[in-house]
This record gives C-alpha cells, sequence and structure tokens, in this order.
C-alpha cells in the first residue's frame, strides 16, 4: 500500500518537493517496509520491499526506504567499499552535488578532506559552475560526480575542469544515466516542451542521453578510463538483495 500510494504521487509532486518530504517521511516509510528480504548496504537495514522511483513509469523496487538511495548509489557504495581505500586512505576529496545519503557518511569520515560543490544545492561548501570551477590545478585526489554531466549544456567543458583539477594519479568516477544499447550520444536543443524532453532524455532537465561513446570521449579529455562492471563480482542473490542495476558501468577515471 505504500509503495503504491508512493508511485502514485510520483509524477504529480514536482521532483525538489518530493525529494523534500521524502525525507521528512524516511522513518515513517522505513517502519512500514520493515522486512529482511532486501538490504541497503550504505545503512545495513533491511525491508520487505523497496519504493518505486522514477518519471513516467516509475521502476519497481529501487528506492531505498531509509537512505533514500537508488541503484546508482549503492553500486559506488560497494565499490568504494570493498574495491579501493576510500574510507581509509588520507585524500582531499571533491563531490559534486552532494546526495543525502552520502553526504553526512562522507563527511564524518577523519581520513578524508571533503568539500562539496554545486551551483544550487545548499549541501555544497562551494557554490560553483561546473564548467569554470574555482579551484585549483590539480586539487584533487578523489572527484565523484554522480548523474550531473548529463545536466550540463557543455559538458565538454566540464570534463575539462574535472581533469583539469584531479591530482596527477586521482580517481574520478563520474556516472551518467547510459543507454548501452545506443552507439552514440544524443542531443537535441531545438526540444523545448518538458514532457518531450523527460520523454526523449528521460528527465525533463536533462540535455542528452548518453551512449557508449561516453567513454571515449573522456578519454579525448586525457582520462585513462576503466569501464567497471562491479556487478559481475557480485551473485545474482546479492545484485537481488541490494537492489542493483545488473551490468550497470561505472566510468572509473584516472589522471
Amino acid at each position: 500500500m505504500i509503495a503504491s500510494l508512493f508511485k502514485r504521487i510520483l509524477n504529480l509532486v514536482p521532483r525538489p518537493l518530493l525529494i523534500r518530504l521524502s525525507y521528512v517521511a524516511r522513518p515513517f516509510l522505513a517502519f512500514s517496509l520493515k522486512g529482511d528480504r532486501y538490504e541497503d548496504p550504505i545503512d545495513g537495514k533491511t525491508f520487505r520491499k523497496f519504493l518505486p522511483y522514477g518519471y513516467g513509469s516509475p521502476r519497481e523496487n529501487v528506492l531505498s526506504p531509509s537512505t533514500l538511495s537508488l541503484e546508482r548509489h549503492r553500486l559506488l557504495w560497494l565499490f568504494l567499499k570493498k574495491e579501493t581505500d576510500f574510507f581509509s586512505a588520507p585524500a582531499k576529496v571533491l563531490h559534486f552535488a552532494p546526495e543525502q545519503a552520502f553526504y553526512k557518511r562522507f563527511r564524518n569520515l577523519k581520513n578524508l578532506n571533503y568539500t562539496t560543490t554545486d551551483l544550487f544545492s545548499p549541501l555544497a561548501d562551494v557554490k560553483a559552475d561546473i564548467c569554470n570551477l574555482p579551484f585549483d590545478d590539480n586539487t584533487y585526489g578523489v572527484i565523484l560526480c554522480n548523474h550531473v554531466l548529463e545536466h550540463i549544456p557543455d559538458d565538454t567543458r566540464a570534463m575539462q575542469e574535472l581533469y583539469r583539477v584531479l591530482k596527477p594519479g586521482g580517481m574520478a568516477i563520474l556516472q551518467i544515466p547510459q543507454e548501452m544499447s545506443r552507439a552514440t550520444t544524443f542531443a537535441d536543443d531545438t526540444i523545448k516542451d518538458p514532457k518531450e524532453r523527460a520523454a526523449i532524455f528521460g528527465q525533463y532537465d536533462h540535455v542528452r542521453v548518453y551512449g557508449r561513446d561516453y567513454f571515449d570521449k573522456l578519454r579525448s579529455i586525457g582520462f585513462k578510463v576503466k569501464e567497471v562492471d562491479y556487478t559481475k563480482k557480485l551473485s545474482a542473490s546479492e545484485i537481488d538483495r541490494y537492489r542493483l542495476a545488473k551490468d550497470e558501468i561505472l566510468p572509473v577515471c584516472y589522471k
């Protein structure tokens, strides 16, 4: 009942308001859906069901009732936790458009010198345009940029800025929504209607649909790119329990 009600209001409530309402309702949502079928690896809590999420035809069983993480957040968390020293080694970190699921947890890590940035987010330490960053060259050892570039008209300039501020040997994880069945990225600036943009690009404020050529574009900027399908290291039962998107690729980039 809770999940079906949440699904009905997804397309009726503006996204910023929906996000605020969701955080207020988190304790109730988590309590009403408690169980042991699915697990959010970010906080270790378990549920009988996750919530639906998405525009138009919401994806079922993907939004964690406790952290409000989605598939991409849980995948990133598992990769950082199991495959890197992110949680233990000293690092200067730049996090774009920080997600609530991560913000306090990363902020509280004693090993990190952690800076958040965004043009509008109240969680941003530094209000900045990703295409014109106020940081020195070669400053950050880790950059996290999750589902940001699809909003940026000049993504080439944004990628150049990300490369500029990353330290030599540093790691940038630059996640985007991607259609792996599409060879080349599609963009059309003449499409202005929000509903049409949502239908074509997946969200009203997206400006393109990335294809498989995304990785080569990052390489053209100068990044060394590893196309990491971390779900291949997990069992089918783990993928289901953590509610991950099978075969989602993490673009793990180095300078």
